[in-house]
C-alpha cells in the first residue's frame, strides 16, 4: 500500500496521484474526504467503482489541478453518501450483484395436446 503523505508529496497532478493510490483509504485522504471505517470496510470496492461511474463522463482535459481535485472530492463524496445510506447489494454496482436480482426466466410451459398423446 502507498504511504497517503508520501502521495500527497508528489507534485504530479491529482489524477496521476489517485492512479498510485492502492486502498480506499488513500483516496478519502489524498481528497480530503471525511468516512467512518465501518462503511469504507464493508462497501470500499463499490463506493470506489460508483465514483468511477460518476468520473465516467468527466474530461479534464485542460482544467486546473484545483478543480479536478475539487470535483474529484465532491464525486467520492457523493459516491460514499451513496452507500452510507443504504448497502452494496441495494446500490448494485457490480454485474454479479445485478444479476443476482434479474428476474428468472420462467421455463415455457410444456403443453403437448391431447391428440398427440397415443
Amino acid at each position: 500500500m502507498a504511504d497517503p503523505q508520501a502521495l500527497q508529496a508528489d507534485p504530479s497532478g491529482i489524477l496521476d496521484r489517485l492512479q498510485k493510490a492502492s486502498a480506499a483509504e488513500e483516496f478519502f485522504a489524498l481528497l480530503g474526504v471525511e468516512y467512518d471505517a465501518k462503511v469504507v470496510n464493508v462497501a470500499r470496492l463499490h463506493i470506489l467503482r460508483r465514483m468511477g461511474q460518476y468520473l465516467a463522463g468527466e474530461d479534464f482535459a485542460g482544467t486546473a489541478d484545483a478543480a479536478v481535485a475539487e470535483r474529484c472530492k465532491s464525486v467520492l463524496e457523493k459516491a460514499y453518501a451513496d452507500f452510507v445510506k443504504s448497502s452494496p447489494i441495494d446500490q448494485r454496482v457490480f454485474k454479479v450483484l445485478k444479476d443476482a436480482v434479474a428476474p428468472a426466466q420462467k421455463p415455457a410451459a410444456a403443453f403437448v395436446p391431447l391428440s398427440s398423446i397415443k
